[in-house]
């Protein structure tokens, strides 16, 4: 298999993995800074206070793009059986 080949695989892969994670990542970033300010308003230093609302927007969220993510990860295995049976010939 040519290099060329392997990079544009890894290209996907990573462009892939971006693209499902991107969701979750965005709402933990999000709340995590909505936390932030509000801990800073109310001088409430409590750690443990950002991992329940964080936890319960991810999860909420996952659950809400899990149809697009078995999407995503379909067309991507498939692309990826696609070019198994072309490196068998």
């Amino acid at each position: 298999m040519p290099v060329g080949q392997v990079l544009e695989i890894g290209r996907d892969l990573l462009f892939t993995a971006m693209l499902l994670a991107l969701p979750a990542l965005a709402a933990s970033l999000l709340i995590g800074l909505l936390i932030s300010i509000l801990q800073t308003i109310t001088s409430i230093q409590e750690q443990t206070l950002s991992f329940v609302p964080r936890l319960i927007v991810v999860g909420l969220v996952l659950l809400f793009t899990l149809p697009f993510a078995l999407q995503v990860a379909t067309h991507f295995t498939m692309r990826m059986f696609v070019r198994a049976m072309e490196a068998g010939r």
